[in-house]
């Protein structure tokens, strides 16, 4: 997983792209944010805020990236950018569909330039269909996938907001897994890049593999019913007497050695009971123990039993839970400052080096300048304001 010599030119803004476009830099791609010479990027001025007046959000997903600030609305622009993608291997967009097209940046324009670039869009409802032109954010893509419905615990409730942006991060996490994909095919293959269109509510469908197979067949799961959405109560969230536990006792094992830690064999036979009134009486008598206990005191107490007990964790508890620091996902960045890395290890991951974060057209100049544009040129273009 070492992008080590990759450029990824970034047309993404706010959240789901730039996280994208992190962990190819997590991975030592060499990302160049290109921002308009504006505002550019609204996440760097969007509450939270940190300390230091930046936007929370946009220091999570640009650091260790570069940045360009060029107007892609003027013909000098486009020039500009696409000198940039001549050599570059990816460009990855985020805005609505058709944007592109009339900024000249598309990937037929690209492409004419570079036919090894690998070019992927990432949108809320994909380029394609009835819904691809409407505005949206992940509320709007994860209502239209069916995950909004499910996060209830019966049909009385009204939908909860998921905590996390789920199509957010889901099609940011899709789009950084198809731009490997498609540098391997590229690789692999004869060395021409292709076109990747990332619709955010499809991954978040994809992501309902676990109730797909009924919706397909006509019927409709239903939120609490199905077995990984509190339909078992070996499955489910119980509240302790100060906070809450997960108890996720699928498998008979897991569900025996939970029952002898809590002194209730008399409860084993009642795994996968289809009986309703069984699993009614049930999930009363663990919602009885569970309340007797607080979460440490029962997490204390399996400890090293295989029964799948485990807390839940607000998100501050849970950046310093020993196991998440075991695992070095909270790094530190070069001013000291702790961010969540990238999630994972490996024998050819690179540490998490933090990395700077850039300031808007901090690289316009060096970049120009490796593109051919002597200093006659660079300051024209400043001059006009195409670039910053």
């Amino acid at each position: 997983m070492n992008l080590d010599g990759v450029r990824v030119l970034d047309l993404t803004r706010l959240l789901p792209g730039p996280y994208a476009t992190q962990l190819l830099a997590d991975c030592g791609a060499d990302v160049v944010k290109v921002e308009d010479t504006g505002a550019g990027d609204y996440a760097r001025s969007m509450p939270p805020l940190t300390e230091d007046g930046h936007g929370a959000v946009f220091d999570a997903v640009n650091r260790g990236k570069r940045s360009v600030a060029i107007d892609l609305k003027s013909d000098a622009g486009q020039e500009a950018f696409h000198a940039l993608a001549a050599d570059a291997d990816v460009v990855v967009e985020g805005f609505r569909p058709g944007v592109v097209d009339r900024l000249g940046v598309d990937y037929d324009s690209v492409r004419e330039t570079n036919p090894s670039i690998v070019y992927c869009s990432l949108s809320g409802y994909g380029g394609t269909g009835p819904l691809s032109d409407d505005v949206g954010h992940d509320i709007n893509y994860v209502g239209l996938a069916g995950l909004l419905d499910m996060s209830r615990e019966s049909t009385e409730e009204r939908p909860r907001v998921p905590g996390y942006p789920i199509a957010d991060m889901a099609g940011g996490l899709f789009t950084a897994f198809a731009v490997c994909g498609a540098l391997l095919s590229r690789e692999l293959g004869d060395g021409t890049g292709e076109y990747v269109d990332v619709g955010m509510s499809d991954v978040v469908l994809s992501f309902g593999q676990a109730v797909a197979p009924e919706a397909l067949r006509g019927d409709d799961p239903r939120p609490g019913e199905t077995p990984l959405t509190g339909g078992y109560p070996w499955y489910d969230v119980y509240e302790a007497a100060d906070g809450y536990v997960t108890l996720g006792a699928l498998e008979p094992q897991f569900w025996r050695a939970f029952c002898e830690t809590v002194d209730r064999e008399e409860w084993i036979d009642l795994h996968m009971t289809d009986d309703p009134a069984e699993r009614a009486a049930l999930r009363e008598s663990l919602s009885e123990l569970f309340s007797s206990r607080t979460r440490d005191e029962w997490l204390e107490t399996f400890e090293g039993v295989d029964a799948t007990l485990g807390g839940v964790f607000t998100p501050a508890e849970a950046v310093e839970h020993p196991q998440i620091e075991a695992r070095g996902t909270v790094t530190r960045d070069d001013r000291g400052e702790p961010r969540v890395g990238f999630p994972a290890s490996g024998s050819r991951i690179a540490d998490d080096p933090g990395g700077s974060l850039p300031g808007q057209g901090e690289h316009t100049e060096a970049l120009l300048r490796a593109a051919g544009y002597d200093d006659t040129a660079l300051e024209e273009l400043r001059t006009d304001g195409v670039i910053r």
